[in-house]
């Protein structure tokens, strides 16, 4: 079975960003241009260092004395270059906004997308925190970094490059001393950057697990008080939160460490520049107002340089983030839709086959062995069986939740592989045993079965089960809101709900997971009459703790341990000794009760 891939984890970080921008072309478009802007932006800056030089060499140091009127004319040039120098650095920040919002949206609709292609076993080997925490927190990571660091890196690799130009113009010799000076810099970052990049993905890790802890706090915050296990819960909260401290801390420890060195390496360079500087300039290789303007230069060099050491923070954050949604879309999905190759079942009556079909959960014992069954179309089949005897799998591998990692699961004659999830989904449906329901209306739950449902056949369905009583007796009818995940709900009216969107999806196989399981026994009983008309004419499969399932079944499948010990009608079972009569008295003795 599929885990989510994290060989990305271990990937180079240059890689890891290379592949993340291919994955988003969107940050790639127009770049030229945005470049293009960064430089004009840049080429502002070096503006009045080029104007201070000619202003001390021709303007106050003319051979007639002071010439007021080319220093106006630098101060002019100067004032609309740095006018230009802010409409070029707006439209680049314009630009490179939109362009990175651009991508990360598509980044994220990707990532969501590729989450719920994933097969339900394949997200079960992730905390559901945790796996959201890599569409959102992780992605947001991404973007503080494109919109901040991404900004920083292309004003400061221009500003590097053009001032290096620049300054080679004044003199080449002190551009040479002013580069080998930040050899150190560049020598300790390298050296440290993988360490970085570790304690920086181990952040992003503890962030998921934190988002994960609060996630099932809140959620469960009615068993929590239940049990008063608020304490308990505060602490575990508090254990993760605490863990994310100390890797923001260890990660932050190690950023701390460039800091001093760019500042030393700074302060060195200054320096040298000066000094050697002053020597070229005895030697009338370079005027006073060329030094004065390398000087200036210097510290738009080193700005940037120090700079470096903040953008690595931020990239190696993004990067952690990067390797994080790319182990999700690098994971493939093990129950994979085939697309357009798919085939389509036609509507009309179904038949189930199972051919000799093992299931086994990674790292766990079989589930299921050899299960070889039929079910005739139109047949009405209970599945029975103690708690863990393999009944729910069977209910995922027949609707292709999951799939077997042995032998064949076939809808009339098709293996389930080789047809297209549209007409799947269409033509087989399943009632979960949680009946999860979503923050919308009534109406809107039903409808998740026929989008083009009215409220008139809505109501309609909700008859024909025989929750026509149930419906008037709520506040505001269709229009009633179900708060999240059903909670403004009883347990048994969200499940009325899933089977009611159920009935309404009208599928020719419907699958019944334990679905009466949380249903009192007055609507039991209403709800299996109307089931009993809602199934006539299709096939249907109910896993079954109830014993009234199992009697208005046409067939019962007995599981115990894996395989299927026992079938035929409720009434021959329950007269032959075997699992089923011992399950027929344990049903009994607690009606009994």
């Amino acid at each position: 079975m599929t885990m989510l891939n994290e060989a990305v984890l271990h990937e180079g970080a240059l890689a890891t960003a290379r592949r993340g921008l291919r994955m988003t072309p969107e940050f790639r478009r127009g770049l030229a241009l945005t470049l293009a802007l960064a430089l004009v932006a840049t080429a502002g800056r070096v503006v009045i260092p080029v104007a201070v030089q000619q202003v001390i060499d021709h303007g106050l140091g003319a051979a007639g004395g002071p010439d007021l009127g080319y220093v106006r004319t630098a101060v002019g040039v100067c004032a609309v270059a740095v006018l230009l120098t802010a409409v070029a650095a707006y439209l680049m920040n314009v630009r490179l906004y939109r362009s990175t919002e651009t991508g990360l949206a598509s980044l994220r609709v990707r990532a969501f997308r590729h989450v719920h292609d994933l097969s339900m076993l394949t997200q079960s080997t992730e905390r559901r925190g945790a796996l959201v925490s890599r569409v959102t927190a992780d992605v947001d990571q991404i973007s503080q970094f494109m919109q901040w660091g991404g900004l920083m890196l292309l004003v400061s690799t221009a500003e590097v490059l053009v001032v290096t130009g620049l300054m080679a113009v004044y003199s080449w010799q002190l551009t040479l001393l002013v580069w080998v000076s930040f050899v150190p810099l560049a020598l300790g970052l390298r050296l440290i950057q993988r360490r970085i990049s570790k304690a920086y993905l181990t952040v992003r890790e503890r962030m998921g697990d934190l988002l994960a802890v609060v996630g099932e706090a809140v959620v469960g915050a009615s068993v929590i008080k239940a049990y008063a296990a608020e304490e308990r819960t505060a602490e575990r909260v508090d254990r993760a939160v605490e863990r994310g401290k100390r890797a923001q801390t260890r990660a932050q420890a190690l950023v701390a460490m460039t800091f001093p060195l760019s500042e030393v390496v700074a302060a060195v360079a200054t320096a040298a520049v000066v000094v050697c500087g002053v020597l070229l300039g005895v030697g009338g290789t370079l005027s006073a107002g060329e030094l004065v303007a390398f000087m200036f230069l210097v510290t738009l060099f080193v700005s940037p340089m120090q700079t470096a050491t903040e953008i690595l923070n931020e990239a190696q954050n993004a990067v952690a983030g990067w390797r994080r949604v790319l182990g999700v879309l690098d994971t493939e999905p093990d129950v994979a839709d085939p697309g357009e190759d798919g085939r389509t079942l036609e509507r009309g009556p179904v038949a189930v086959r199972f051919e000799e079909v093992a299931f086994a959960y990674p790292a766990g014992p079989p589930v299921l062995h050899g299960v070889d069954v039929e079910i005739a179309p139109r047949t009405r089949v209970a599945v029975v069986g103690e708690t863990g005897s393999g009944k729910t799998t069977f209910a995922k591998l027949l609707t292709r939740l999951m799939d077997p990692v042995e032998g064949t699961v076939r809808i009339n004659g098709v293996p389930l592989r080789e047809v297209a999830f549209s007409s799947l989904r269409e033509r087989v449906v399943i009632v979960p045993q949680d009946g999860f329901l979503f923050d919308a209306t009534l109406a809107e739950n039903v409808r998740f079965g026929r989008p083009d449902a009215t409220d008139e056949q809505i109501a309609a369905a909700l008859e024909e089960l025989g929750l026509g009583d149930w419906l008037a007796g709520l506040p505001r009818g269709l229009a009633t809101p179900v708060g999240q995940r059903g909670e403004s709900l009883s347990a048994g009216e969200r499940q009325l709900v899933a089977l009611a969107r159920a009935y309404l999806a009208d599928p020719d196989l419907l699958v019944l997971d334990e679905a009466t399981s949380a249903v009192d026994p007055a609507t039991e009983v209403r709800l299996q009459r109307a089931l009993d008309g809602a199934t006539r004419g299709r096939t249907a499969v109910s896993i079954a703790h109830r014993l009234s399932t199992a009697q208005a079944a046409d067939e019962v499948l007995v599981f115990d341990r894996g395989r299927i010990v026992q079938r035929g009608p409720h009434a021959e079972l329950v007269a032959v000794p075997g699992v089923y009569a011992d399950l027929h008295a344990s049903w009994t003795a607690q009606r009994g009760m």
